[in-house]
């Protein structure tokens, strides 16, 4: 099979009986497991799946619109609970291992599910028939729901229906090609994963499992042995690839292409994935509640890929507005990203006026993200509305701050918070670098470094030098838990 499965199909049970005729023992997940590789085909997924499903229907009597909790670690069982869920005409809601208790019981008390998967289904996957249907599905009964980050509060649930998933696979190119072996290196639960069934179905893609936690040495191993042609990844990680000893002798030749996103990407590094894996770049964009946005295109030049997130992809619409005035701001203006598509979330669970809050009477979902665009038509990131502060009455958007300091050669890591300080000047910036080893960073160094680049104003009134930047649940850096010293920096800092 050489093309993709793009049939009249209503839902997810739908296309995934279209795949069971054409290749139901191609591989769908391959998984290492301790010293061995568990492998899982269509047909054995669906059939697990169904299994499952009797499971929850016969044992737990879950019924459709139900909510059904998977709380297990990325894997084979996941993906089989989840199409269980599916079958038994449920909601998944899958819960990332790495929340605390509290983020986990909000969780929970919001969707009050049915059942909690958190150990593997004990049933006979033999007793499960593929195609069988055991309810009627519509493409806009609830498949899944996602948790966001908690960056700003408690997680919220933006819930997606089967055809949010179809909108999304529309956009998947060029990370999505028939017969893909693509790695997989975010949590399960996370939006990545959650909204991409309809993609691997219908592109009938190999998903190979990077255990968790990451390492660089899993990553490569399976690189090589498993003949991925797909690889993801944030900065990070391919550059703890690049520097393991295991690189040099990874074979790589079956890359078609590399996808990067989540951080800034230095220009050097971009160079260094093209030059070191042979394949073609592209920089991504999403959001938990859009799941679909932006990429780079293959071919776009390599300022282009680390200077920006690039054009809407499949059928999304791209504004930037004014918060105040409702107004779409100038080419080059900084403005909030509001994203339209048939893939954007229906909604957060259960919360309608959080909802109305997301989303405008006429659908365009304001994403909380600041950007620009450029005469080129790329989107360029600002951060977040809730990062931006203002110091001496301009605004300072931290990620612009972050991305200059991505040259300074001390730094590794890096992350702005803003934080008040008196009437007169309002805010500061207070940096918190993690240093190069053997670096000695001066804030009057880096000041100047940055005053190069950018405004004045712009330069970090304060540093703080820390082992390592704290990350939310699914791999951001998460500046809730640094803004209280960043307060505390501002209590005792003097102007210089």
């Amino acid at each position: 099979m050489t093309r993709p499965l793009t049939g009249p199909f209503e839902t997810v049970l739908d296309l995934f009986d279209a795949v069971l005729d054409v290749a139901p023992d191609a591989e769908a997940f391959v998984q290492p497991v301790a010293d061995q590789v568990r492998r899982i085909t269509f047909a054995e997924w669906a059939r697990a799946g169904d299994a499952v499903a009797g499971w929850l229907v016969e044992e737990h009597g879950v019924q459709p619109g139900d909510v059904v909790a998977i709380q297990l670690p990325s894997g084979v069982d996941y993906a089989i609970a989840y199409q269980g869920i599916l079958r038994a005409g449920a909601v998944a809601s899958g819960i990332n291992p790495r929340l605390g208790s509290a983020e986990v019981a909000h969780i929970l008390g919001r969707t009050a599910p049915r059942v909690v998967i958190d150990a593997p289904v004990d049933v006979d996957p033999a007793a499960g028939d593929p195609q069988r249907r055991r309810v009627a599905a519509s493409s806009i009964d609830p498949v899944a729901i996602v948790w966001t980050g908690g960056t700003t509060g408690y997680p919220k649930g933006a819930w997606f229906d089967h055809a949010c998933l179809r909108a999304m696979a529309d956009g998947a190119a060029p990370l999505s090609e028939v017969g893909d072996r693509r790695l997989s290196p975010l949590p399960f639960a996370h939006v990545g994963y959650m909204t991409r069934v309809w993609d691997e179905l219908m592109h009938m893609i190999t998903t190979v499992v990077v255990p968790s936690p990451w390492t660089a040495a899993d990553a490569l191993r399976l690189l090589g042995t498993e003949r991925v042609t797909v690889c993801q990844g944030v900065p990070t990680q391919y550059r703890l690839m690049f520097d393991h000893p295991d690189f040099p002798t990874t074979d790589v030749s079956a890359l078609r292409i590399a996808g990067i996103g989540a951080a800034r990407v230095p220009p050097e590094l971009v160079v260094e994935m093209q030059e070191k894996l042979g394949c073609d770049i592209v920089q991504r964009y999403a959001s938990t509640e859009a799941c679909l946005a932006t990429g780079t295109r293959v071919g776009d030049a390599v300022d282009t890929i680390c200077s920006t997130v690039g054009r809407p992809n499949g059928g999304v619409e791209l504004r930037l507005v004014d918060d105040e005035t409702g107004a779409d701001v100038a080419t080059g203006e900084v403005g909030t990203v509001c994203l339209r598509s048939r893939a954007v979330m229906r909604g957060y669970w259960r919360e309608p006026e959080r909802t109305a809050e997301a989303i405008d009477a006429d659908g365009w979902l304001h994403t909380g993200d600041l950007g620009r665009i450029g005469e080129d038509g790329n989107l360029r990131l600002a951060g977040r509305n809730s990062e931006m502060y203002i110091r001496g009455g301009y605004n300072v958007y931290p990620i612009e701050v972050e991305n200059a300091l991505g040259g300074f050669p001390g730094i590794a890591a890096s992350a702005v918070v803003g934080a008040a300080v008196d009437d007169r000047l309002g805010e500061i910036g207070v940096l918190f670098a993690v240093a190069t080893p053997e670096a000695a960073l001066e804030l009057s160094t880096i000041r100047s470094f940055v005053k190069a680049e950018l405004a004045d104003y712009k330069a970090p009134d304060a540093l703080v030098v820390v082992d390592e930047l704290p990350v939310t649940s699914i791999g951001k850096i998460d500046k809730k838990v640094l803004q209280p010293r960043a307060d505390e920096e501002a209590r005792t800092w003097q102007r210089v």
